[in-house]
């Protein structure tokens, strides 16, 4: 288990390695993001399940669309299409247009039914740091607690979440978990998204690009990337 959990973490941070870090100042130093618990649109992943509703033909519709391991789908007609890491609204351009080669009127909307596993990993001055899945909406203090609560050496005051966001850039971002005892809402924590990190130091640490740079690069000599980058590379 303890391995499985370092070459899944391998492959979630050197997906955050292959992306370009948010730009770093000419002195070379750079402080945490500002966090907003906001979330995007969902973005599909594999192991999700769509119910795609084709109007003008619904003998093509499709109710149990399992998202396949390489990020693709198949429906009548077409060749596989791939919606890994896409929006429902990218999804649904994406059907339409590849759907008007073959009909005249290509009204459809895609919805997803069913959501795949959501892991996080939680790293650093836990009891028992791995990857956890999420049953529902987590935040970070809420994590930490499934993974075993802090240590008595844990900053729990600055607690480190990387997160690759939609545009492709890494970000990291430091959130005082402490507060959260009393009140959530004051934390700022928000609620974690599949793939984040959460990284529970012993020490202070200032410097965004320094983190990056000590415990994500120099740390894991293994190299992965998700399952839709590579597909993507391949197209």
């Amino acid at each position: 288990m303890k391995t499985r959990a370092i070459l899944l973490l391998g492959g979630i941070l050197a997906a955050c390695t292959s992306h370009p870090n948010p730009t770093i100042p000419a002195n070379g130093v750079q402080g945490f993001q500002p966090y907003s618990p906001s979330l995007p649109n969902y973005r599909v992943y594999p192991g999700d399940q769509l119910r795609v509703t084709i109007y003008s033909a619904p003998e093509l519709s499709q109710e149990n669309l399992i998202v396949g391991p390489d990020g693709r789908i198949q429906l009548p007609l077409l060749e596989p299409i791939m919606v890994a890491d896409r929006t429902i609204p990218e999804i649904n351009t994406l059907l339409k247009n590849a759907m008007a080669t073959r009909l005249v009127d290509p009204s459809l909307d895609a919805v997803v039914t069913m959501f795949g596993p959501q892991t996080v990993f939680v790293g650093g001055e836990v009891g028992q740091p791995g990857i956890i899945e999420m049953p529902g909406q987590v935040d970070a203090l809420q994590a930490i607690i499934m993974a075993g609560g802090f240590t008595d050496r844990a900053r729990e005051r600055q607690v480190i979440l990387v997160r690759r966001d939609p545009d492709g850039t890494v970000n990291s971002y430091s959130l005082d978990v402490r507060s959260g005892w009393n009140d959530p809402q004051i934390a700022n924590l928000g609620p974690l998204q599949r793939f984040d990190v959460i990284y529970v130091p012993k020490t202070r640490i200032a410097q965004h690009n320094l983190f990056m740079q000590q415990y994500i690069r120099d740390a894991l000599p293994v190299s992965f990337s998700f399952v839709y980058d590579l597909a993507r590379t391949n197209q």
